[in-house]
């Protein structure tokens, strides 16, 4: 029988996590102060601890610095509120095997429980692995700034770059990955959200389970829950045969949702439950099937203004945002121009087996200048473009879109005398009215113009409006 201890100053989360772990099969002691607990876990064998992050005589922080002084290999969750995540996931990096967030689901934690105590490795191994990391990416980072060649940490998919805020991103991926903390990254599009939702995968304990992309801004309405849940046979006109969602598809793995906000009311109720029970049920169904998935979610919209208008549930929201990555667009990150390019430029060149070594001074000029809207996205798709372009092994000005060429001026082409030019003025006129109209309600606008919120954000960055 595995024996637990439960610190919390609050007696009433002592005595139901009791009684509900004791009905599990678990043993468990209770302790309402640091002091106590910590004497009770040098008296006796535990296999795992529980505790606040804030106690009345001690810090989270130093109640498991302490813990792990007494017994190096014990397992320790933290129980946190939300005001508090920041430096709950600091405690991560001092041997935290993880953390929940108030208000408790007893379900949710069990599962964490169980998790940990079958859990083989001791902190001492944990340590030597992130100390053996740690060396590995010194010396990577070191390497890179001595040449501006591109460095990238897994074969050709994850880039770090050289700046202080690329490193500030990276390092807080690798605190949150080994955790089972669900992840929303925001960024405008094109920044490489997927590739950093593939990195946490692959740095998690998750590494050798599935991971599934979804994205919910291409996702018809209609057929939303069976992409989610799966659906049973004759469910609906079509389902011919039982499906499986992407939920059963992913389970021990990573889900990956991209433009979250998307997502209609409806579905958004049932993800709620799917984070809290670890639950759900296909479409037509009634049986339960339990689920083990991670969430890391990805958004170019504000979801907390979509929080405010009522178009996104304030519950699932912080259910989401259990740790927040933002990735800063291309034009804020000039510094490592040099470095995506050489990137891309390998990843063109092998794909389109061609031997382009590099780009002429006006072409790099070029690249300076430009605002990259659509960021990391677009320059990789414009580099494969000029290399299949060119007839030297340099590319040249003349195999560059037009936008970049000219460097936001307008060409003769989208002039406002020319067709294509009064076509776009009126779009933006009308977009400006429609915004006026709803007191610039973004979601409503949308609604009006008869698009959806991603193409409007994508048309109000075009229009510089």
């Amino acid at each position: 029988m595995q024996k637990l201890l439960i610190i919390d100053d609050e007696v009433e989360i002592c005595q139901l996590l009791d009684r509900f772990l004791t009905r599990k099969g678990f043993e468990v002691d209770t302790a309402y102060n640091g002091k106590d607990g910590l004497q009770k876990h040098r008296k006796n064998s535990y296999d795992l601890i529980i505790t606040d992050f804030r106690l009345p005589d001690i810090s989270g922080l130093d109640l498991l610095k302490q813990a792990k002084e007494i017994h190096p290999g014990i397992q320790v969750i933290i129980i946190t509120g939300y005001s508090d995540i920041r430096m709950a996931v600091e405690v991560i990096k001092f041997g935290a095997y993880d953390y929940v967030t108030k208000p408790l689901y007893p379900e949710e934690l069990l599962h964490l429980i169980e998790d940990a105590v079958k859990s083989e490795k001791t902190e001492r191994e944990r340590s030597q692995a992130r100390e053996a990391k740690s060396e590995k990416h010194s010396a990577e980072d070191s390497k890179s700034t001595k040449a501006p060649k591109a460095q990238p940490r897994r074969g050709d998919d994850y880039l770090v770059g050289k700046s202080s805020k690329s490193r500030n991103i990276y390092k807080n991926l690798e605190i949150v990955s080994p955790t089972n903390m669900s992840v929303l990254i925001t960024g405008e599009t094109g920044t490489g959200k997927e590739y950093v939702a593939r990195e946490i995968h692959r740095l998690s304990k998750r590494s050798n389970e599935t991971f599934i992309a979804l994205d919910c801004g291409a996702l018809p309405k209609d057929i939303a829950g069976s992409e989610f849940f799966g659906h049973e046979k004759g469910a609906f006109t079509g389902a011919s045969t039982t499906r499986e969602g992407k939920f059963k598809l992913a389970d021990g793995g990573t889900l990956f949702l991209d433009e979250i906000g998307n997502l209609t009311y409806e579905i958004q109720l049932k993800l709620l439950r799917v984070l809290q029970e670890r639950k759900f049920s296909r479409i037509g169904g009634s049986k339960d099937f339990e689920v083990d998935v991670r969430i890391i979610a990805a958004t170019n919209e504000n979801l907390k203004s979509l929080v405010d208008e009522g178009h996104f549930r304030e519950d699932l929201y912080y259910r989401l945002n259990e740790f927040h990555i933002a990735l800063p667009p291309l034009r804020s990150r000039k510094e490592e121009l040099d470095l995506f390019i050489s990137k891309f430029l390998d990843d063109a060149n092998a794909q389109l087996e061609k031997e382009i070594k590099g780009l002429s001074t006006d072409v790099y000029e070029k690249f300076e200048i430009y605002s990259w809207p659509g960021n990391l996205r677009e320059l990789r798709n414009v580099i494969k473009r000029c290399v299949l372009l060119s007839q030297s092994d340099e590319v040249e000005i003349d195999t560059l879109p037009e936008e970049i060429v000219y460097g936001g001026e307008v060409s003769e082409e989208n002039s406002k005398d020319s067709l294509r030019g009064a076509a776009h003025e009126a779009e933006r006129e009308r977009i400006l009215e429609v915004l006026a109209e709803t007191g610039n309600n973004k979601s409503k606008a949308a609604r009006i113009l008869n698009i959806d919120r991603k193409t409007l954000y994508n048309k109000l960055k075009n229009y510089n409006i």
